[in-house]
């Protein structure tokens, strides 16, 4: 999902070199150019979807010595071969999803580190860089991107308007005071499949972060310029999509809390604790297999925060986003230390 922004985050320097050129990359950040440690090696998962015209750039920004695993959801535009003859390690994924290439991808990791990374060239995965030494200096235990736009028009009005939301809700049930739930992010490989993540669809990246906090995994984010991506974007290029994406991630946030004590006797939460609506057990039809969600009228078919029209120094017409904290970003604590 995209994140909530800012008048000034919109509009970014006064000039600026699209994704498709090495200029675009350069100079975002001291640890895009410069190589891994020789101890520090991840697999940089990139969950794939007809991006043919983004990989080349993508994967040559894919930190020496680190693995770029494509995970190809059924693309048609020649986009594995493509990344195969690039170096890439492809593999492919039948069951159409965001949460389901990236998983497919997780399981095929095999380093310490696993990054994620958008594959549509509005992310630069040379920084991840600096996401996995802050995990393996202990700093952290989850590392995600705060999207930062870098040009008019790199992120949508009804995108924005869904990331609001959900960082309100992910508030109210972790307590994680993030300002996005961007893909680009990196951890140690078994703490996240110690999260036994279900969600196979728009939800995924949520229930990750979800997981990780009930879990008492660090939770933290650090600012990355977010490039106007190559092509539309599959997830929130339009209101539907934005509106399927957004009830995805209430059933996240509507599963019991695996914190023990949390919500209710025995650690069971219930989705009125925060604010969400029942979620009905009954069969819905869908084949993601997870509860449908009953939504009650609210004269809005996205269940999204009004957006008001009124002048705020912003073409947007979104209301201000929270302005990020002065100090390090705020974190999940962590039940004990890491051995």
């Amino acid at each position: 999902m995209d994140g909530p922004g800012t008048a000034e985050d919109a509009e970014g320097p006064e000039s600026v070199h699209g994704p498709g050129t090495a200029e675009g990359a350069a100079g975002t950040d001291d640890d895009a150019a410069a190589p891994a440690p020789l101890a520090l090696r991840a697999d940089v998962v990139l969950p794939c979807l007809d991006e043919a015209e983004a990989l080349p750039w993508v994967l040559a920004r894919i930190p020496a010595g680190w693995r770029a695993i494509v995970v190809d959801n059924g693309s048609t535009d020649g986009s594995a071969e493509l990344a195969r003859s690039l170096g890439a390690r492809v593999v492919r994924e039948p069951q159409r999803g965001f949460g389901a290439a990236c998983h497919t991808g997780l399981l095929a990791a095999e380093a310490e580190f696993v990054c994620f990374c958008d594959c549509d060239a509005s992310l630069d995965p040379g920084l991840l860089v600096s996401f996995v030494r802050q995990v393996a200096d202990g700093s952290a235990d989850l590392v995600l991107g705060r999207r930062r736009p870098v040009a008019r028009g790199a992120w949508p009005a009804h995108a924005r308007a869904g990331n609001l939301a959900l960082s309100r809700m992910l508030r109210r049930r972790t307590g994680l005071r993030l300002h996005d739930l961007g893909p680009l992010r990196a951890a140690r490989r078994a703490d996240l499949l110690a999260l036994g993540l279900t969600d196979r669809r728009s939800g995924y990246p949520l229930q990750m972060v979800v997981r990780a906090s009930d879990a008492g995994l660090r939770v933290t984010e650090r600012e990355v310029p977010y490039l106007p991506r190559s092509g539309k974007s599959k997830v929130t290029g339009t209101w539907r999509g934005t509106f399927q994406a957004v009830r995805d991630m209430r059933r996240v946030l509507a599963e019991p809390s695996r914190a023990a004590g949390a919500g209710h006797p025995g650690g069971e939460a219930r989705a009125s604790d925060f604010g969400l609506p029942a979620v009905s057990t009954a069969p819905s039809g869908s084949d993601s297999g997870l509860p449908a969600v009953s939504t009650a009228p609210s004269g809005s078919d996205s269940g999204l925060p009004a957006v008001s029209t009124a002048s705020s120094g912003s073409d947007s017409g979104l209301p201000a986003a929270p302005s990020a904290p002065s100090g390090p970003a705020a974190a999940s604590p962590r039940a004990g230390e890491r051995a």
